[in-house]
């Protein structure tokens, strides 16, 4: 009966928390309409977790649609021998447990360990289901640590809130880390990474967006790959944020079968910046280790990006990214549009696959 009671008070205090408690982790919980092989599935969590919010699972159609392959195991993931656990070395990179410091004026820091899905395409994956640091003092001292990191070392200017998913954390926890930051005076600017948006959009809740207001400058980060991601409650999540002077921007993964194609990619562009979230990075997937099949060839994001040139407001058009292995950093790519040279002109190809001179 307590029980009961204190989930009720949960739930209506944070309706997200209830959200996350209802959450699928194993494939026995999946729906009966999907005729799935709870054997082979099983086996792939054993390995690599599942963790699915009641929303995002309510968004699936059909077994094996777009939505289907972010969210649900596949046997693909084990059959990948050709991918790395850590291919842009960010363990390497990690000065302490919780800092990623690749650029010398920007870190990552890592303050959850939870996400409201197990994205099956995770850059992460490695860090999956691993031991819950979420709350505690385990946590707790690796947060302390990487603040501690942050107010000593004055030439970053930029601090990115990733993990896991930043907005996992209480509002009273994330608050705390805000301010901590805030009052680095080298710390100019601060990012939040989140699905949420996307994945549990209840967590935008009205006190959420009054405490993040208190942080200006304050940017924000999300992660949509498929139109039908955009739901009425990840608009009103959205725009909740961008109401409170939050810019919003977008990092898409283009994942074979889920928006490798130009009008899938259009769309989806089309629509998130009607919702007031600006396309930012369009990523080719890094070759983590358990998601070789969702890697398409670098000549389908060129032409996907070829399409979207003069097809659609340049508003909409991301950066196609590559994270080089190692740790080397990010690129972008971009068609090649001179086809050649004179002393006096270059010839190029436009939109519509004309060729025009332009003088130099």
């Amino acid at each position: 009966m307590k029980q009961d009671q204190k989930a009720r008070q949960i739930s209506e205090k944070d309706p997200w928390r209830a959200q996350l408690g209802q959450a699928i982790t194993t494939p026995t919980q999946l729906p009966e309409r999907f005729n799935v092989e709870i054997k082979a599935l099983t086996a792939v969590t054993r390995r690599y977790p599942m963790l699915i919010s009641p929303h995002y699972l309510s968004l699936i159609e059909d077994m094996d649609d777009p939505l289907w392959k972010q969210a649900i195991p596949d046997v693909m993931e084990l059959e990948d021998q050709q991918n790395m656990e850590d291919p842009l070395a960010e363990e390497p990179q990690s000065p302490v447990p919780a800092i990623i410091h690749r650029y010398p004026g920007r870190v990552i820091f890592l303050v959850s360990n939870r996400c409201a899905m197990y994205c099956r395409h995770c850059m992460r994956k490695r860090k999956v289901g691993e031991e819950d640091l979420h709350f505690g003092k385990k946590n707790s001292t690796r947060i302390e640590e990487g603040l501690q990191y942050i107010k000593t070392h004055p030439a970053i200017n930029e601090v990115i809130l990733s993990g896991g998913d930043p907005l996992l954390l209480g509002t009273e926890q994330l608050d705390r880390i805000l301010y901590a930051l805030k009052a680095c005076e080298h710390v100019r600017i601060i990012r939040i990474h989140t699905r949420t948006l996307c994945t549990l959009p209840s967590r935008i809740t009205d006190d959420l967006v009054l405490m993040l207001k208190k942080y200006h400058p304050l940017y924000m980060n999300t992660h949509f790959n498929h139109p039908r991601e955009i739901t009425p409650e990840s608009t009103n999540a959205c725009e909740k944020l961008a109401n409170a002077g939050i810019p919003l921007g977008c990092q898409t993964v283009l994942l074979k079968g889920v928006n490798d194609d130009a009008a899938t990619m259009g769309k989806l562009m089309t629509r998130l910046l009607e919702i007031r979230v600006k396309p930012y990075y369009l990523h080719h997937p890094d070759p983590v280790a358990g998601t070789a099949h969702f890697r398409p060839d670098v000549s389908v994001g060129l032409e996907i990006m070829k399409q979207m040139r003069g097809r659609l407001s340049g508003m909409c058009i991301p950066q196609y990214m590559i994270d080089l292995p190692g740790g080397e950093g990010k690129l972008p790519l971009l068609p090649d549009y001179v086809k050649s040279r004179s002393k006096k002109t270059i010839q190029v190809e436009n939109y519509l696959g004309k060729m025009c001179d332009y003088p130099l």
